[in-house]
């Protein structure tokens, strides 16, 4: 098993600005759940992506809501993934999708978490008054996924 932490961001920033949520994932036990660099951002608007470009480790991965950021990373140390995720949700019909898109295509270029995990997790947690959403969480994950297989660039 693994070990995580995370620290959303709720605030004044929700509303428009930039909101953030750190999530570290180990095999030992977590001290400290804030990093100064971290290892992979996924970034859905252009607030984002110009804080947190800079800050992501070199070696590391920025996936990049491409619906909302035209920007294209200018760092080459970094393996970039630029994904259509809020064009994609809305095309399966739920623009709230976008977040599942994202971590669809976050679960194809780095391997935190088997796939079937996740989905016996999901099943497993989303609230009753959402279970028919399970389904479309599924498929939004799938797109992601699938968009990863096919559009990774590594720097």
């Amino acid at each position: 098993g693994k070990e995580v932490t995370w620290i959303p961001s709720y605030g004044p920033e929700m509303r428009g600005g930039t909101a953030h949520c750190f999530v570290v994932i180990s095999d030992e036990p977590i001290g400290a759940p804030v990093v100064a660099h971290p290892k992979i951002a996924v970034v859905f608007n252009k607030p984002s992506f110009l804080k947190y470009e800079p800050l992501v480790a070199a070696g590391g991965a920025l996936i990049v809501n491409s619906s909302l950021v035209a920007e294209v990373p200018s760092r080459t140390d970094l393996t970039t993934l630029r994904v259509p995720a809020t064009e994609i949700a809305e095309r399966l019909g739920n623009p709230r999708m976008t977040n599942m898109v994202l971590l669809g295509a976050l679960l194809g270029i780095r391997d935190l978490v088997s796939y079937d995990v996740l989905h016996t997790s999901l099943a497993e947690h989303i609230p009753a008054h959402h279970r028919n959403l399970l389904d479309l969480n599924y498929q939004a994950l799938s797109e992601g996924y699938g968009v990863a297989e096919s559009r990774v660039i590594a720097g």
